[in-house]
């Protein structure tokens, strides 16, 4: 077996992994960059930019059938299965050429390829792929960045060669003519609608009522409403059983009420979480705890696990599986883990979670649920975006925003929505929120005629009138209370 000693070791080279080596490397310490699986990170090869280009197709299939509104006639869609999976494949392929080629571009003594396992807290056996010899790497510290894998309950694996994983999803020859989507969640969501506006008869099971990642009661039964006037969900059901037949998988489920239904599909989706890559990494012998889900424990401002020479970032940690949250962790436990023991507290970027359904759905700052559970004394202004201007010109007039801001001092805490293009309405309550804004100060700002960004003053002013604050009258005053 052949050792390698070095400052820190990294176990993946996804986002946090890649983003963790950079940092390391900052710090002019010594790296090893260890990967078992195809080099390419999970928002290029599986996630969100495949995903995002099966829904451009669908956004396009469904403008052109809905244009008639506008007094444009499209004529007939037909939608082209293999031409749209074989332009989501080509350019999945070319954004993880990019990743690839930044990897292939490491110096081959800073990455091995194999899968590791710890022997001890900071050396790791990697055993290596294909005829290579095993590694002995003796590390200062250790970064965990082994990602996610898809999950499902067991009740599905009746549909055998008919039950896909999003990874799989895209792998497909042409769309299937049916598919039963298991979760509602952003996944299930985005991939079975825009399945649904592609032509695929599409259903949605999911064992509570809840659609999306809101929390707000009052945006939570918008989303409901608002994808259920399109979408066929069956909530709060039990899937009862799932059976692969000659034609495809007969689903049997059991409503809220007690009522059994069947029905048959030519593919089942499992879009029912992810769980953390963990266990063939033999944590037993590091010695760290892990918390009451499984998960390891550590801290979110150092990704530091317990008060050992082991660090976490990216999806494996189980808490924000976002790309931009994993670059972020991956640079703090890189930059932590060279220079362990001293290591450094980070301030965390505000939250930001974006659902590319349309209407679009967002989660900016601090959740409904979070505030609640904080015990945090708040206020909340609204808006509906069903009749506002901007909106009802582009024929998109279907939403809701909440703004949330702190009672005693004003101060914008997060906002949850559903709406038209959100993305960027969520973009500006983070920057709001991150910047400490209070409401005076937000409604300050410029606001163009006619945008959909109106709603969000109108959300403003009606959270200054709630927690009376001078501003609700003079849009131009310091934010003062009344």
């Amino acid at each position: 077996m052949d050792r390698r000693e070095v400052d820190v070791a990294i176990i993946g080279a996804g986002s946090a992994g890649l983003a963790a080596r950079r940092a390391v490397l900052k710090h002019g310490r010594s790296v090893v960059l260890i990967e078992h699986g195809p080099y390419g990170t999970t928002c290029a090869r599986v996630g969100c930019m495949p995903s995002k280009l099966l829904i451009a197709a669908a956004d396009a299939a469904h403008d052109l059938a809905h244009a008639k509104r506008f007094g444009v006639e499209a004529g007939q869609v037909r939608i082209d299965g293999p031409a749209v999976l074989g332009r989501v494949r080509r350019e999945r392929d070319r954004f993880v050429g990019f990743v690839v080629d930044s990897v292939d571009a490491i110096a081959a003594e800073e990455k091995l390829r194999g899968t590791a396992r710890f022997t001890g807290p900071t050396r790791l056996e990697v055993s290596a792929l294909g005829d290579g010899p095993n590694v002995d790497v003796h590390a200062q510290s250790v970064i965990i960045a082994t990602g996610s894998s898809p999950w499902h309950p067991p009740v599905l694996d009746g549909a055998g060669d008919r039950l896909l994983q999003n990874d799989d999803l895209f792998e497909l020859d042409t769309l299937p003519e049916s598919v039963a989507v298991v979760g509602t969640g952003i996944i299930g969501l985005e991939l079975g609608q825009a399945l649904h506006r592609l032509g695929v008869r599409t259903s949605f099971f999911n064992i509570d009522d809840r659609v999306g990642p809101v929390s707000d009661p009052v945006i939570q039964d918008k989303v409901r409403a608002v994808l259920g006037a399109e979408l066929d969900l069956h909530l709060e059901v039990q899937i009862q059983q799932v059976q692969r037949d000659a034609q495809g998988v007969q689903l049997t489920w059991k409503d809220r009420d007690g009522g059994t239904h069947s029905d048959h599909f030519a593919q089942v989706l499992a879009a029912t979480g992810r769980r953390p890559n963990l266990a063939a990494l033999n944590l037993d012998v590091t010695g760290i705890e892990r918390n009451a889900q499984g998960a390891l424990a550590f801290d979110s401002r150092t990704m530091q696990c317990g008060k050992s020479p082991i660090f976490i970032a990216g999806d494996v940690t189980d808490d924000r599986p976002l790309l931009h949250e994993a670059s972020d962790e991956g640079h703090i436990a890189g930059q932590n883990a060279a220079l362990f023991p001293n290591v450094q507290a980070q301030r965390r970027r505000t939250p930001l979670a974006i659902v590319f359904v349309d209407p679009q759905v967002a989660i900016a700052g601090q959740s409904y649920q979070q505030l609640e559970t904080a015990g945090v004394d708040f206020e909340m202004g609204e808006v509906s975006f069903d009749d506002q201007g901007r909106a009802r010109t582009m024929g998109r007039n279907s939403g809701h925003l909440r703004i949330y801001g702190k009672w005693q001092c004003g101060t914008i805490l997060g906002a949850e929505m559903i709406g038209p293009r959100v993305e960027h309405l969520a973009h500006l309550l983070a920057w709001t929120a991150q910047s400490a804004l209070c409401v005076g100060q937000a409604l300050n700002m410029p606001f163009y005629h006619p945008v959909v960004e109106e709603g969000v003053r109108t959300a403003l002013r009606d959270l200054a009138v709630k927690l009376k604050m001078r501003c609700a009258a003079d849009p131009l005053c310091d934010g003062a209370g009344a």
